[in-house]
């Protein structure tokens, strides 16, 4: 009898064990499970194909991280490189500060930069690839701060390194941006790292 117990004993444990959770006779209400369509525009598109213009990605809000989304911006052809990462530069701020579409509302997008701040080129002493807003940065609240770092250090508007030469109206020296992992992941709490930088 003792020798047919011993094998029924590994099943009887794993049984007892289950999967770890004990049940509860008290009912528990913790909402609906998340959705997965949040932050996501899976089969929507931003704006249509036959929308002309260069193909460029700006960082959205959404929940509490920075979220890339596809929109245009139009260049004029044969421009100048200098001109024409200032005319990047401002078709992304323009769509920064441009009130989400109806399918980006409902997936939970926002934007916190306000229209009106334009964007210009370097001043006498600035490096070549400098950007000054018509808003000092200092100026701009940390979300919307993150969004134009993120959104220019990701496209032709930057030298494509992570990282942005902003200045504002004054002559105040420019400061160079990196948009980092924990920007993107906390915009409001990570502040973008940024050095001053002098003309070389």
């Amino acid at each position: 009898m003792r020798k047919a117990r011993w094998p029924a004993l590994p099943v009887l444990a794993a049984l007892l064990a289950g999967c770890g959770i004990r049940a509860t006779e008290v009912p528990t209400d913790f909402g609906p499970a998340p959705s997965r369509a949040h932050c996501s525009l899976a089969g929507q598109r931003t704006a249509p194909q036959s929308a002309p213009g260069m193909p460029v990605q700006v960082f959205l809000l959404c929940g509490s991280s920075l979220v890339t989304v596809d929109r245009t911006v139009r260049v004029p052809e044969g421009a100048e490189d200098s001109k024409r990462r200032v005319l990047v530069a401002q078709g992304l701020l323009d769509e920064l500060a441009r009130t989400p579409s109806a399918a980006e509302k409902q997936a939970g997008y926002s934007t916190n930069v306000r229209g009106g701040t334009t964007v210009g080129g370097p001043g006498p002493r600035d490096p070549d690839d400098t950007l000054r807003l018509t808003t000092a940065p200092g100026d701009l609240t940390a979300y919307a701060l993150a969004q134009v770092v993120c959104t220019f250090s990701d496209s032709a508007a930057a030298e494509g390194d992570g990282s942005v030469i902003l200045g504002g109206p004054g002559a105040a020296p420019p400061r160079r941006y990196e948009c980092t992992a924990d920007v993107r992941a906390r915009p409001g709490e990570a502040e973008p790292p940024s050095t001053e930088v002098t003309a070389g």
